[in-house]
Order: C-alpha cells, then sequence, then structure tokens
C-alpha cells in the first residue's frame, strides 16, 4: 500500500512550485470533467458500474430461487448483492492505487451510489412489470430475457445520468483521480 509523503510541504518557509506539479496535472483533470464528461467516458462508466450489479443481482435470484425464497426475499438479497459487487469493483480498483481502506470506501459510495440505484430501480421495475416475469424460474427464457433487458435499458437510462454527474465532478469522476 502506497502511503503518500507530505512532510517536503511543510519544510521552509518558502513555497516551492515543483511540489505542487502533480497537484497542478490533478486540477487540470478535474476541470477537464467539470467541463463536461464524453459519451464514451460516461458508457465506461456505466459499463463498470453495471458489471458488478449485474454478478450481485444475478447471483442473488440464483441464490433466492435455489433456496425457493419468495419474491421480495430474492430481490432484496439480489439488490443487496448487486450494491456490494457494484461497489467492490470500484473499491478494489482505488484501494490498489493505495488508498487506505476508509479513504477506499468513501470513494466507492462517492462514485457508484447513485448510478447503482438508478440501474436497481430501472432493471428490477422492468421485471417487476413484465408480465410472468416473477413468476418465472431460471430455466425460462422469459425470466432472463426479462433481466438482460432490465439490463440494457438500466444502462441506457443511466449513462446519461453517469455523464451529467461526470461532469459536474461527482459520481465516477472521484475515482479518476486514482487511475
Amino acid at each position: 500500500m502506497k502511503v503518500m509523503d507530505h512532510s517536503t510541504h511543510r519544510t521552509g518557509t518558502g513555497h516551492d512550485p515543483a511540489t505542487h506539479e502533480g497537484h497542478h496535472a490533478h486540477a487540470d483533470h478535474h476541470g477537464k470533467h467539470a467541463q463536461g464528461a464524453s459519451w464514451p467516458m460516461a458508457a465506461k462508466a456505466t459499463l463498470h458500474c453495471l458489471t458488478g450489479c449485474a454478478i450481485g443481482e444475478i447471483l442473488g435470484m440464483v441464490i433466492g430461487t435455489a433456496l425457493l425464497w419468495g419474491n421480495v426475499e430474492t430481490m432484496v438479497l439480489a439488490i443487496s448483492l448487486a450494491f456490494l459487487f457494484g461497489y467492490s469493483f470500484t473499491l478494489f480498483a482505488v484501494l490498489r492505487a493505495g488508498l487506505d481502506l476508509k479513504s477506499a470506501v468513501k470513494v466507492a459510495l462517492a462514485a457508484d451510489t447513485v448510478s447503482i440505484a438508478v440501474m436497481e430501480l430501472v432493471d428490477n421495475g422492468i421485471i417487476a412489470l413484465t408480465p410472468g416475469a416473477m413468476e418465472a424460474h431460471l430455466s425460462d427464457g422469459l425470466f432472463w430475457s426479462a433481466l438482460l433487458g432490465g439490463f440494457v435499458v438500466a444502462f441506457l437510462i443511466t449513462t446519461p445520468v453517469n455523464k451529467w454527474m461526470i461532469g459536474r465532478g461527482k459520481g465516477h469522476a472521484v475515482v479518476h483521480a486514482y487511475h
């Protein structure tokens, strides 16, 4: 784990601009987000988030169905695991970049909460509104088509949300400082 040495910032009474060179580059990078995010950047952030959500949600649906749980219990498990896996993708990436656990958790929460919430609302809404999807079994095509169709629609709706947030230095933009 990398620990940054900030002791040079406190030495002497003079100001050495060279010690802040990296900070200016970061400020310029952040400024680019504030001007607006590109669609590819937003799509990549959404796909990153959707991957974790999809793994968690599918795992939750499989576990709930295998345990013969009801729809509500299965959806609660699936949504909980979607958040867990969605956050974990970001969490592990920023931990590898050298952040401590507490800071990494804060970054993951800031980066992904809105994105995951929008995805889960859309995806589970589609499943709930698709006739017969809630009663379908894992072996039914209706189950998988409703679930995968929900992921596609969630991606299409969440990408503009992420573009808007990244353009304002929020959401997935907070992770870019650790790339």
